[in-house]
């Protein structure tokens, strides 16, 4: 199978490119958008020409009770005109709810379309554009520009068929009524063409710059009202910058409102009163043409035309209204455009290969792995190779930037290597299934992300069909289900947002149970416990042993007094393996990893442990829990981008930067 290679470096292909409002969007693609309901459409067609029949009749029928019925006192020719244009008046209403109703539910759909097709490409994206990339933006584009368009694609279609048929028909009953009087009223159309489209070009480029500058709004409202964001602003003392700050932003898109608002206003204005004052015009010109001797015109006839003319500058007011309605939202489609054309290069192959049951060995073969494959940088991994048996452990150590977690990040590709390959149970990684793959690996990490929920429901993300015995048994696997039950509404309390209600040590306990709740063959901790005191530590500790327990586990370790038991133990270096070995073996050595435990207990030894400075052992964050309140701010805070499929890491900086933490298991 062919394996494609991953860029995904600072100059990689998923940075978001900045709208370009000179670049045209081809309006095939918009009318593809469509092409699902073209039956529904094609009815909307004959209710508008349906329509557009009966408005052009009413003047035809005035023209006879002005001319025969009334003149000549035919009472009934009369009545019967009459109840006619009743009748043309009330067919025109219901043909106008009906496709109302049916383009508004097309319309619906196109935008339900849209908005689940955007977010499924961002699900398959990798790790590297949410590093690149500020929430705000993604969901700018989702919720301001594909809203920005519901007039366009829930109306604008209908409205130009139904006032391009209006217009084609009026013209055509105007020419059958007088031809000469039909040319004078059409004499300025093109100059009104003209303008519209000039007015239409001038607002694209507008709404561009409008829709970019919500974007950043909508990014710096997500960064600095999240919770992280509210503590950074107030313990830096930078609340009322932050205010002047959005105030400022908020200015530049009343202003860029504002502009596009009143964008060829005036010149459209013009066209109105033009168009309004035609009657005038052919009033003056039919009693020129009689004075000069010309043919007559009777007066049902010119009050017909003039009815007809009246009838003819709505449609064609709106008509072109639309037609810049229409340019405008072509930069809304092109900022979407841009997202469903984001080259996704983490694909399941075409024939995935699924393993019904997973033993969980796990091999590294001459794996090369590069952040940024175009430049001079160094590989971030060079030539690793490492096996793991089923059911045994990996422990792998080494300096900040050395590879770690990047290693870690392979095995359930979240990145794929650049070079050789990652096998599980034989099979290289990039041949299996996503499914399998999900199954089979399980991850925690340092950086643990809760969503807005119960308990028991962020618990069940990891497995919808648990039963309560299993989720509490996972809790109490994972330590976790006494400090849960002493809760006022147990599992469904409310972990609030990213988990803040919860301490560091519970919020990593969590983690450990929907992760035990999946029950994955293989297991990936990535310095689960790295960020927590020595108290805290040891209770997370016996959870992560319950949960490596008869499992395949490869430890990304920061604490080194972890990971001794381990079946093998690898010093990355560089990107190399330095050293591998048993924590007997290395010792006896006394080269890196000696180097490093030795470091690490001089590290632990001066730090201590303080009463009370563990995150469990925060008073205020469990007791906060327990009221319904927040966690104190000393607690840990998740800085963890938020999303359904988990948090992204940091972005890497080079070879020489720890790749990105891994986002927690479901």
């Amino acid at each position: 199978m062919r394996h494609h290679d991953l860029n995904t470096g600072p100059d990689g292909p998923w940075t978001p490119p900045v709208p370009d409002a000179e670049r045209p969007v081809e309006l095939r693609r918009v009318l593809r958008l469509f092409r699902p309901y073209r039956g529904r459409l094609a009815l909307v067609g004959l209710l508008v020409g349906a329509a557009s029949l009966v408005s052009v009749a009413t003047p035809f029928m005035l023209r006879e009770i002005l001319d025969t019925a009334i003149p000549e006192g035919r009472t009934g020719l009369l009545s019967l005109l009459a109840l006619g244009m009743l009748a043309a008046a009330v067919a025109g209403g219901v043909f106008g709810v009906l496709q109302t109703l049916i383009s508004t539910t097309v319309g619906q759909r196109v935008m339900h379309d849209l908005r689940t097709a955007v977010y499924d490409r961002l699900q398959r994206m990798p790790l590297a554009f949410f590093t690149r990339t500020r929430t705000g933006e993604v969901q700018s584009r989702i919720a301001n520009d594909i809203g920005g368009m519901q007039a366009t694609v829930t109306s604008t279609a209908t409205s130009l068929v139904s006032n391009l048929t209006s217009v084609v028909a009026t013209v055509v009953a105007m020419l059958a009524l007088d031809w000469r009087l039909t040319a004078v009223s059409l004499l300025l159309l093109p100059l009104f063409v003209w303008i519209s489209r000039r007015v239409g070009r001038e607002r694209k480029k507008i709404t561009a710059q409008r829709q970019k500058q919500m974007a950043a709004m909508s990014a710096m409202v997500t960064e600095s009202l999240s919770v992280s964001g509210i503590l950074l602003g107030r313990t830096m003392g930078r609340a009322d910058s932050l205010a002047d700050q959005f105030a400022d932003e908020s200015e530049r898109l009343a202003r860029l409102e504002i502009r596009s608002s009143m964008a060829g206003r005036w010149r459209m204005a013009v066209i109105g009163v033009v168009m309004a004052a035609m009657p005038a015009v052919i009033y003056w010109a039919a009693g020129m043409a009689l004075r000069a001797g010309g043919p007559q015109i009777s007066i049902g006839t010119l009050v017909a035309f003039v009815s007809l003319q009246q009838g003819l500058f709505r449609p064609t007011v709106s008509l072109l209204s639309t037609g810049v309605q229409l340019q405008a939202s072509l930069a809304l489609f092109q900022r979407i455009f841009e997202y469903l054309d984001l080259r996704v290069d983490i694909t399941e192959p075409e024939r995935p290969v699924h393993l019904e049951r997973v033993r969980g060995d796990v091999r590294f073969d001459g794996v090369d792995f590069h952040y940024d494959r175009d430049g001079g940088a160094e590989p971030t991994l060079s030539g690793v190779d490492l096996t793991v048996p089923a059911g045994g452990s990996l422990a792998v150590v080494g300096p900040t930037g050395s590879g770690k977690s990047t290693l870690g990040c392979l095995v359930p590709r979240l990145y794929d290597v650049t070079g050789g390959r990652v096998l599980l149970d034989g099979t290289d990684v990039r041949d299996l299934s996503f499914d399998t793959l999900a199954r089979a690996v399980g991850v925690v990490s340092q950086e643990t992300y809760l969503f807005h929920a119960s308990v028991a429901d962020n618990l069940r993300f990891a497995k919808p069909g648990a039963t309560d015995e299993e989720i509490r048994d996972a809790a109490r696997a994972a330590q976790i289900h006494d400090h849960i039950e002493s809760l006022p509404d147990g599992y469904d309390t409310l972990v609030g947002e990213r988990g803040y209600r919860f301490s560091g040590g519970e919020k990593q306990r969590l983690a450990i149970a929907r992760t035990i709740l999946r029950d994955p063959p293989v297991l990936i901790l990535d310095e689960a416990t790295s960020a927590l005191d020595t108290h805290t530590e040891q209770a997370v500790q016996r959870a992560v042993d319950e949960l490596s327990a008869r499992r395949t586990t490869i430890t990304i370790a920061h604490r080194l007094s972890t990971i001794r038991e381990a079946d093998q133990i690898v010093v990355l270096d560089g990107g190399r393996i330095a050293e591998r070995g048993t924590h007997p073996e290395l010792m006896a050595r006394g080269g890196r990893y000696a180097a490093l435990v030795r470091r690490d207990a001089e590290n632990t030894e001066n730090a201590g442990t303080a009463p009370g400075d563990g995150a469990d052992a925060d008073p205020a964050s469990a007791e906060g829990a327990r009221a319904g309140g927040t966690a104190a701010p000393g607690a840990p805070a998740s800085t963890a981008r938020s999303g359904p499929a988990g948090p992204a890491p940091a972005a890497p900086s080079g070879p020489d930067a720890a790749a990105a933490p891994v986002a927690a298991g479901p």
